[in-house]
């Protein structure tokens, strides 16, 4: 009997869920790749099915989706896909969250609550995710809550390199909005060498959302503040925290986040507001209601179609991580 040599090799899938298919589609360009054929539609009562419409036996599945609204519904989406995979015989999944569904409840803050970060790792370990790749988590101690390997990139130099585009570093305070962002802060200063205050905010416990008092340390008169956050929810605290640094006597103030919420009347907030520019990522797809003139939006499928490859190449996602890598702008 003549020998009969087996030849393996790895194939990438990438496949995208229904809550952001423009940035589906720019990291399916950036990487040369079609995005995966699949069927997905709801039921007349909510649920939602999914088929693969192509083998996925052997394949290194990317399985892509955007934690927007309505979020428990793309969630739930991401879970089947992931699902429907793993009974299908991928060789290996690794979820895409560009926003961290849940990440802000890591904790329990008091009694009777749940960990709803820690959950989602759980439902995603579950349904058959090998590994998790997100970016600019709500607190880096959500890595520990899963079960694999988690890939947490950072969009820090694609916004740093676009403010150093727009204004002297040599003007600029980095300002962190809380005690729970200056570790991120310290980081653009290492970038930008520019000084660092940060602002100390009392929340009411009683009421969500909502911050009581605001106070500044650090030096911000005569200087362009940078904002510095993960994400923009409703808008308020920050149009609070650059009307704050006004009355200290910043010159002008910029707002970067990685996560454009945007929820409510955020847009309107922000517009209103003295802040000059609000700079952020499109890891959520943001409507156009909720879009205004003031709002830059950058790019963050070149930096997860890298992510991929390297994972897809057993290389190194570390070296994503190179605060030295080329400026965008």
């Amino acid at each position: 009997m003549a020998d009969v040599e087996t030849v393996t090799s790895k194939r990438l899938l990438l496949a995208a869920g229904r809550s952001h298919p423009e940035l589906a589609e720019a990291v399916a360009r950036e990487l040369g790749v079609e995005l995966a054929k699949l069927s997905a539609y709801d039921f007349a009562n909510g649920e939602i099915f999914v088929r693969f419409e192509e083998s996925v036996r052997g394949c290194d599945a990317f399985v892509l989706q955007s934690h927007t609204l309505p979020i428990n519904k793309w969630i739930m989406e991401q879970l089947l896909l992931v699902d429907a995979l793993r009974r299908a015989s991928a060789r290996r999944i690794s979820v895409i969250m560009p926003y961290y569904g849940y990440a802000r409840q890591d904790k329990k803050h008091r009694g009777r609550e749940p960990i709803s970060a820690r959950l989602m790792a759980d439902l995603l370990k579950t349904a058959g995710a090998d590994r998790i790749m997100t970016v600019d988590l709500h607190t880096s101690q959500i890595q520990g809550f899963f079960d694999g390997p988690v890939d947490h990139l950072f969009a820090l130099k694609i916004l740093a390199d676009y403010v150093q585009s727009k204004v002297n570093r040599n003007d600029i305070t980095v300002v962190s909005p809380d005690s729970g962002r200056v570790r991120v802060a310290e980081r653009w200063t290492d970038i930008l060498g520019s000084p660092l205050a940060i602002i100390h905010k009392r929340r009411d416990p009683d009421i969500p959302n909502e911050v009581k008092m605001f106070e500044v340390v650090g030096e911000v008169k005569d200087r362009v503040c940078v904002l510095v956050d993960d994400m923009i929810d409703t808008g308020g605290t920050i149009a609070k925290a650059a009307e704050t640094l006004f009355d200290n006597g910043a010159k002008d103030v910029i707002v970067t986040a990685t996560h454009a919420i945007l929820s409510g009347k955020a847009a309107e907030k922000l517009q209103q507001s003295r802040i000059s520019e609000v700079v952020v990522t499109d890891t959520l797809p943001i409507v156009p209601e909720s879009r205004f003139n003031k709002l830059t939006i950058l790019p963050i499928a070149p930096l997860l179609a890298n992510a991929v490859r390297e994972v897809f190449r057993e290389g190194s996602v570390t070296s994503l991580f190179d605060e030295r890598q080329p400026s965008l702008f």
